[in-house]
């Protein structure tokens, strides 16, 4: 069963993480299957996704290790998902938006391309 992810709840647990005193903003990613291929313009109906979750926490924890970020959430769904569902959520909390944003940027860039195997499925 596909997971959708609860942004609120999300919220709300980095709201009451430890650390919450040291963040001055969240900012969040939600990937979600898009009905067109990137590459080739043509028709998706469903994408098989699956994560290397070794490499997942190794991308997590050095995020968390850069200047200002307090805090980093990433769940993915896996397997077959169809057009219109949640495939990935990462969200990032820190102090200011200089180190906040380009954090969030490279969890999502980097798991998406060290992290991830997709296969594109294709429709009539």
């Amino acid at each position: 069963m596909v997971k959708v992810f609860d942004i609120s709840e999300i919220i709300d647990s980095f709201k009451n993480d430890q650390d919450s005193h040291k963040m001055g903003m969240i900012v969040s990613h939600l990937g979600v299957v898009r009905g067109s291929s990137r590459s080739s313009g043509a028709s998706v109906t469903a994408v098989e996704v699956a994560y290397d979750h070794a490499i997942v926490r190794k991308i997590i924890s050095e995020i968390e290790k850069l200047d200002g970020i307090s805090k980093v959430f990433v769940d993915f769904n896996e397997g077959l998902l169809r057009t219109g569902e949640d495939i990935l959520m990462v969200v990032v909390g820190g102090d200011i938006r200089e180190n906040v944003f380009p954090a969030l940027e490279s969890a999502v860039n980097r798991i998406k391309s060290e992290a991830v195997r997709k296969k594109e499925i294709f429709g009539d």
